[in-house]
């Protein structure tokens, strides 16, 4: 299994791209610059980040070349927690108190800076007012109020507007938690001023590049978007500062559309943006290669090799790859070439890899994703360890390709799929032959619905070929997509409907209890063997949706109800929670599962709520 988090280990030939982001930095030689990292979700734009930063943390210093010290700031880890704007404030300023006392210099002023950022988030201006002050708008909120009573004292008050202006006062003063009583002295502008001021003499006083490296910004809702946006701006365009910020243009575009509702004209949204980025950077499509090799090291990665094997491996693909373009390739005779002794096992999954990568690039629903790669990655990994677990002898790359058709293909095409090969003798989907010797052959094939798809037929070319391959195993071991009815298990088209919906909606179980009353006996068997196999995958026992449907078939034909029974005594006494207790209770079958309960190591709360019902 991979984790989906980003990364400081280049496995994409991304060094490049961050050398060259920290390279701009470098070259502003203090001058202020904001970077865009655009791209889509999962194309790889944290790990650009981190990459950035670890290029610029190693890179050799020039004399008097300033040190970079770096923030790091996710907004959307504060969405529905904190103001996203004062957050961000406060993130950097306590950077900047960090190193004031770890180098003994700048400590007063760093000190000035917390102060003036508690009182603007004590007057509640990050709330609302910060935008509208920077950009010279009258605020809207509490301080919106103060600040009209001062205008109007300038025409001349009565008493009513003097009591109103104190109680507004006291209202601020507890808003801002006395600070704006002890700061009576200064206003909203001059300490947005003050601040931008203390921050750049701290930055010089210090000698060091405060680089803000900002994340998931597209994951944000609009207003958390703006506000982080409208906090870079205090910061922006100051004296030894560098902003990179990864996002997706086209998110933050809505975001700001979204912010300017009401406003036809586009014109204002892009130079909004633009104002905002100096530098965009789009992080690189992937191509077979770069899949490819991807696929190849997530595999050594998982591997038992040495680390220092590993990285040797890693380095060496990084290297070829950055040679594509002259006609080198990264393929598994390469990959092999690295190091002397592979493991069978990975050589299989290096196979593996080099047949999938033309299709995971090309297909619509990945088209080379890292994440989204990560993910399939992942689901293969899970039921190749159920087939280990269980018995099954599946071939890894047959699974892959039924894992491909199954997240990729259409749902009609792929029950078919199933369908064919349930209803062979050997398990195997016969009717695929010819279509796979025209595909292989190059010749024209023109399938129907629900085949007419160009998936079917690339997925048709990847080997291995499946038409003389009997599919059993994996489709059991995949039997949470679609139920695998063997030839001895045929059902009726009623009960097979039947089945489907209990196994695709099994919360509406209730309502098929008359359908389900006129079915065979035969039939509820095979039903209630599916509906188990089903359940065996939930991992907590209070009242999931499965126990609806499997009690659906108790009632119909009692004589499931001990093998539903058998099948909850069964279950991990850890499993079991206090709310099953009176759903099952009413059942006939329900005071054996009880006593074996209490018998058991079930927990107290499960006991009692037997108790209370006997």
């Amino acid at each position: 299994m991979w984790a989906d988090n980003e990364t400081e280990r280049d496995f994409l030939n991304f060094s490049g791209v961050a050398d060259t982001v920290a390279e701009i930095i470098v070259q502003a030689r203090g001058r202020p610059i904001s970077i865009g990292v655009s791209g889509a979700w999962g194309i790889g734009k944290s790990s650009l980040i981190k990459l950035t930063q670890a290029s610029l943390a190693k890179r050799p210093r020039v004399q008097d070349e300033r040190e970079f010290i770096f923030v790091e700031f996710n907004a959307w880890l504060y969405q529905g927690y904190d103001d996203a704007r004062a957050a961000l404030m406060d993130v950097i300023a306590t950077k900047l108190q960090t190193e004031a006392e770890k180098r003994e210099t700048a400590v007063d002023k760093v000190a000035g800076i917390m102060k003036r950022v508690r009182w603007l988030r004590g007057m509640k201006l990050v709330a609302s007012d910060a935008a509208a002050v920077a950009l010279g708008l009258p605020p809207m909120g509490l301080l919106g109020g103060i600040w009209g009573l001062g205008k109007r004292a300038l025409d001349g008050v009565d008493q009513t507007e003097l009591d109103e202006a104190k109680k507004k006062a006291g209202e601020a003063a507890e808003a801002a938690g006395g600070l704006l009583a002890a700061r009576a002295d200064t206003s909203p502008p001059r300490e947005i001023q003050a601040l931008r001021d203390s921050f750049e003499e701290a930055l010089e006083e210090l000698g060091v590049t405060l680089v803000v490296l900002i994340d998931d910004l597209d994951r944000c809702l609009p207003s958390t978007t703006i506000s982080t946006l409208e906090a870079i701006r205090l910061f922006l365009f100051l004296k030894h500062t560098a902003f990179v910020i990864a996002a997706d243009n086209d998110m933050i575009r809505h975001a700001v559309r979204k912010h300017f509702e009401g406003v036809p004209d586009d014109l204002l949204v892009t130079n909004y943006f633009d104002k905002l980025i100096q530098v965009p950077i789009r992080v690189p499509a992937l191509g077979t290669q770069e899949v490819r090799a991807y696929m190849m090291l997530l595999f050594v990665e998982n591997s038992g090799l040495t680390e220092d094997v590993k990285e040797k491996i890693r380095a060496g693909v990084c290297m070829q790859l950055r040679q594509t373009w002259q006609g080198k390739r990264v393929d598994r005779a390469f990959v092999q070439s690295l190091h002397d002794d592979f493991p069978e096992e990975l050589i299989g999954k290096l196979d593996t890899a080099d047949r999938l990568a033309p299709l995971m690039t090309t297909a619509s629903g990945i088209v080379g994703n890292p994440r989204l790669i990560k993910r399939f990655l992942n689901a293969l990994a899970i039921r190749m360890t159920i087939a280990k677990a269980q018995g099954v002898g599946v071939d890894e790359a047959v699974l892959a390709k039924l894992l491909l058709f199954e997240r990729l293909g259409s749902p009609n095409a792929y029950a078919e799929l199933i369908a064919g090969a349930s209803a062979s003798e050997t398990g195997k989907p016969t009717f695929l032959a010819d279509w796979e010797t025209k595909a292989n052959a190059g010749v024209e094939l023109k399938l129907e619905a629900p085949w007419d798809d160009p998936f079917v037929l690339e997925w048709l070319t990847l080997p291995p070929g499946l038409a003389e391959v009997d599919l059993r195993g994996a489709l059991y071991v995949g039997r949470e997509h679609a139920p695998l009815i063997t030839p001895e298990d045929r059902l009726s088209s009623e009960a097979a409907d039947l089945l489907a919906g209990l196994l695709e909606h099994p919360d509406m179980a209730a309502a098929l209890k008359d359908r389900l009353a006129k079915v065979a006996r035969a039939e509820t068997t095979v039903m209630m063997d599916r509906l188990l196999d089903r359940a065996r995958q939930e991992q907590a026992w209070g009242v999931p949706p499965i126990l609806e449907a499997c009690l659906a078939i108790s009632e119909a034909d009692p004589a499931q109800g001990p093998r539903l029974a058998a099948f909850l005594r069964d279950r991990p006494p850890v499993q079991i929670e206090p709310n099953i207790v009176p759903k099952i209770s009413d059942q006939p079958w329900a005071a054996g599962v009880f006593r074996a309960w209490e018998e058991g190591d079930v927990a107290r709360p499960v006991k009692n709520a037997i108790k209370k019902r006997s």
